[in-house]
């Protein structure tokens, strides 16, 4: 740190080091050794004495400023020490006072930014950041109903990150709030996300999981649907068009419909497996790819992989070829999307 004239305190660094600069300390050590007083007429020392005498680490002399003299260095540390921690102090009492003060403006930004308009509207958001700060806005004024289908399932979180959601989850559960999420199966191997679905469903929400493809949706009170672009998480559509979240609402309860109640428990029902199985059976026989069946049903490649190999192993096939054959041959229900309950194809009436 440099010269800071006559009566101005240095600021405060994180580098303890820059404090004094080494031509500074040199020239101090200089003076100590000479008996704490010292003439000091070279030119190049310039810069040194006065970054000393700024601090108040040496005193020139009124008559013969070249003449300078050493001070006490732990005197100044402990009025730097106690100046600074003053200026923390009051520092501090701003940052706790900052959110207070600008909670009007905030409520009165919030109203101001809500893109929907009597008449309906739709309007694209883009970057994450900004979606996401859009749908917690959303969230915290959420009044009757949260409703939510997102794929995937598995949160890859640990409990602790998970805290601040289940906290903010139960709070709105509390305040009357009705919940539904639906997941893909995956979620039933997730241990925080067990725990996360085993304290909201004994709070009263109500969660699923259904072993299809489906897209991410978000509903808030009926009147406010969120959806993202295809094929980006960069990109969302927030909606208040009657027409297209009425629409989106009989989706989300056509899904919930087909899906199977999930409460956090650790065992995975038979039927939630027997039907994702017969999906990615169905899906493999329309030639999508290991990659697209995986991202479409929520679940890892190696998790995919494990369930085509036991289908190899159930109806002994070496390729693929062999084991889309024996699955026609043998079991020709699970080719259809739609079957009554004795397994035959449903007919259009």
């Amino acid at each position: 740190m440099r010269s800071h004239g006559n009566g101005t305190r240095p600021e405060a660094t994180s580098e303890h080091s820059e404090f004094i600069s080494a031509e500074a300390k040199s020239l101090y050590l200089r003076v100590v050794a000479a008996g704490g007083s010292l003439e000091v007429d070279d030119p190049t020392l310039d810069s040194a004495k006065n970054e000393l005498a700024g601090l108040g680490l040496l005193v020139l002399s009124q008559g013969k400023p070249e003449i300078a003299s050493v001070t006490d260095p732990n005197r100044l540390a402990s009025q730097l020490s106690s100046a600074w921690q003053k200026q923390a102090l009051g520092l501090l009492s701003q940052a706790v006072a900052v959110p207070v003060a600008m909670q009007e403006l905030g409520h009165a930004y919030q109203s101001l930014e809500r893109p929907f308009h009597p008449g309906g509207s739709v309007e694209h958001i883009h970057g994450l950041v900004e979606i996401n700060q859009r749908l917690e806005a959303l969230s915290e004024s959420v009044e009757s109903e949260l409703l939510t289908a997102q794929p995937g399932g598995s949160r890859r979180q640990s409990l602790l990150q998970l805290k601040g959601t289940l906290e903010d989850d139960l709070s709105r559960l509390q305040r009357g709030v009705a919940r539904r999420i639906i997941y893909h199966p995956s979620a039933r191997y997730s241990a925080p996300t067990r725990q996360y679905v085993e304290e909201m469903t004994e709070a009263g929400a109500e969660v699923r999981t259904l072993e299809e493809p489906f897209t991410r949706l978000f509903v808030f009170d009926r009147r406010i649907a969120v959806i993202p672009f295809q094929g980006t998480t960069q990109e969302a559509a927030f909606i208040s068009d009657p027409a297209i979240v009425g629409y989106l609402l009989d989706s989300f309860e056509r899904l919930w419909e087909r899906a199977s109640p999930f409460l956090g428990a650790t065992e995975v029902p038979p039927e939630v497996i027997s039907r994702l199985r017969g999906n990615i059976l169905r899906m493999m026989t329309q030639g999508l790819g290991h990659r697209v069946i995986a991202r479409n049903l929520g679940i890892s490649e190696r998790t995919l992989a494990r369930h085509i190999a036991d289908f190899r192993e159930e109806y002994n096939s070496e390729t693929l070829f062999q084991l889309g054959w024996r699955m026609a041959l043998n079991s020709p229900e699970i080719l259809y999307e739609d079957a009554d309950e004795d397994g035959h194809p449903e007919k259009d009436v």
